[in-house]
């Protein structure tokens, strides 16, 4: 299938040509024709599988003919979790919209009010926005919802993982019931699916991939450290690595972005923090210098696992290890972007055992094992399937008892720990009517 099969506006076509679209991807050929039909929409869609184009170009579409209505307010909403994908999303409108005469806005915490009111006091066409701002300038009386026609819940069930299921609900009660409404998610069960009861009207349900993806066109790979120290020689000998393009290395907290971005600046290379304790403006400006490729090293808390795609990075490090396990499958995400290969490695040590358990079954795969010649680990750990009919305690000790150096009834640690068998888990699409 083509772009042109799907009945997009000859405008649309051209600046998708321009951007080196050649076919729709599955959620794409999917989504496009339902909302370009006027139906209510569930998606089951990743990041990095073309969602972002799957509800804006038929969005931008309705925005080829005139409103009706006189307002000043926009035709299409988008609300996101994070500041970073909302910056996405609107980038994305500017880009596929770049033929037609449209103001798109990003409505955002950390920005300044004057500068927003400035905008907001001209009629604008495509807002993007975290609930919690535009319900402050709700709040305000600066919002006006008259002429809406299309409101879209981006990353939904991260939404409402962050707190936001009142505002969201509050933001749609202030909204025309005439509007189409697209609720994009990773997961439709839970919260997800009861908000999409209460907002939706006969929606169509589209499953475009499973709710864990299994990267295949990413390497894994996991590097056993023994300190902080150890993290270090690690980290900056991947970083020198000629076939590293770029790179986001995600730590646990944001003084730890900051400390590892000042040191590794201080060791000579491009690098910079994320998080959110930056104002927005220099948010901005580091996610440009990233795609520009001023940056080499972006180092970011998982406020940057969802909401960044840059399509020259090539390796996700885990400086830190995600305490989320969707998490791990989100930070990962920002590398093999549109197809291309990528690298994800991952620092751990010993305490981190459970967690990396916890990630191999949720992802459904073992995640292998590598050393850095000369980087060895002074404890090597011997990572083993759990031998059938034996419980996890007898097969610990069996295992001590058959390596060199253990005598079978010495009383010393385990060091081996069960791992889950990669278990096949097949994607596929489906549309059925709600």
């Amino acid at each position: 299938m083509t772009f042109e099969q799907l009945g997009l506006a000859p405008t649309l076509l051209k600046a998708l040509s321009d951007s080196g679209y050649t076919e729709p991807t599955p959620i794409q050929a999917m989504a496009i024709p339902e909302i370009l039909a006027g139906h209510d929409l569930m998606a089951s869609a990743q990041t990095g599988t073309g969602k972002t184009a799957a509800f804006m170009l038929p969005s931008l579409n309705r925005l080829c003919k005139p409103s009706v209505l006189r307002s000043r307010g926009p035709r299409i909403l988008v609300l996101t979790p994070t500041r970073e994908l909302a910056t996405q999303v609107a980038e994305a409108a500017r880009t596929y919209g770049k033929y037609l005469r449209l103001s798109v806005m990003s409505l955002l915490g950390g920005m300044s009010y004057y500068k927003q009111n400035q905008i907001l006091a001209k009629p604008v066409d495509i807002m993007v926005a975290t609930p919690g701002r535009l319900i402050d300038q709700m709040a305000r009386g600066r919002i006006d919802f008259t002429r809406l026609e299309v409101m879209v819940l981006d990353e939904a069930d991260r939404m409402l993982d962050m707190g936001f299921i009142d505002d969201v609900r509050r933001i749609a009660a202030a909204t025309p019931e005439t509007r189409q409404t697209l609720l994009f998610s990773a997961t439709l069960d839970g919260q997800t699916g009861v908000l999409a009861n209460q907002l939706l009207k006969k929606p169509k349900l589209i499953q475009a991939t499973a709710v864990t993806e299994r990267h295949e066109n990413i390497e894994q790979q996991l590097f056993y450290s023994d300190d902080y120290a150890h993290k270090n020689r690690l980290l900056q000998h991947f970083l020198s690595a000629t076939e590293l393009r770029q790179a986001v290395v995600f730590t646990a907290t944001k003084r730890d972005a900051d400390d590892l971005a000042g040191k590794l600046k201080s060791e000579g290379f491009s690098a910079a923090a994320l998080h959110g304790d930056m104002n927005q403006s220099m948010r901005n400006r580091t996610l440009l210098n990233l795609r520009r490729g001023v940056l080499k090293v972006l180092v970011a808390t998982d406020v940057a696992a969802r909401g960044i795609d840059v399509q020259n990075i090539s390796h996700v490090i885990n400086f830190d290890l995600p305490r989320d396990t969707e998490n791990y499958v989100h930070r990962i995400g920002r590398t093999g972007r549109a197809g291309a290969s990528g690298m994800a490695i991952s620092f751990v040590s010993v305490k981190d055992q459970d967690l990396v358990r916890r990630i191999e079954r949720y992802i459904g795969q073992r995640i292998k094992t590598h050393v850095v010649p000369g980087m060895e680990p002074r404890r090597q750990l011997v990572r083993q399937s759990k031998p059938e009919g034996r419980t996890r305690h007898q097969a610990g000790v069996a295992r001590q008892g058959d390596r060199p150096g253990f005598k079978r009834n010495e009383r010393r640690p385990a060091v081996a720990r069960s791992a889950v068998q990669g278990r096949s888990q097949k994607t596929g699409v489906t549309v059925t009517t709600g």
